[in-house]
């Protein structure tokens, strides 16, 4: 029976690993594929429902109308917002395909992996 118990916790553990190992490489080459040449802007933000989107929406304006159009993506992480923060980026994420949403977590893993090519 404790044979049994402990083979139960490996193959469990031994799962659930394989899975994190899947998904960090899933992150890791879809969100990698930064073009190597202009700026990638990252913004950390934290309950600023009331803030994000115009903040978000003037550089949209600025690189729509040419005055930075060396931005090539929008990182915006989020640190656990207890408020509308992040609903409201994952919102303008889906109309604006350089807005980027993650976790702290997977922007540091980001930031992490980036070549220094």
């Amino acid at each position: 029976m404790l044979q049994f118990v402990l083979n139960t916790i490996f193959w469990t553990l031994a799962f659930y690993g394989f899975f994190e190992l899947i998904k960090n490489i899933i992150y890791i080459t879809t969100y990698t594929k930064l073009k190597a040449d202009g700026i990638h802007v990252i913004i950390t933000v934290k309950n600023q429902e009331e803030k994000i989107e115009g903040i978000l929406r003037s550089i949209l304006f600025k690189i729509m109308y040419g005055k930075e159009e060396d931005i090539q993506n929008i990182i915006v992480a989020d640190l656990h917002s207890k408020d509308k923060t992040k609903e409201i980026v994952k919102k303008m994420e889906q109309d604006n395909e350089i807005i980027k949403v993650l976790s702290w977590k997977e922007c540091k893993e980001i930031i992490d992996n980036v070549d220094e090519n």
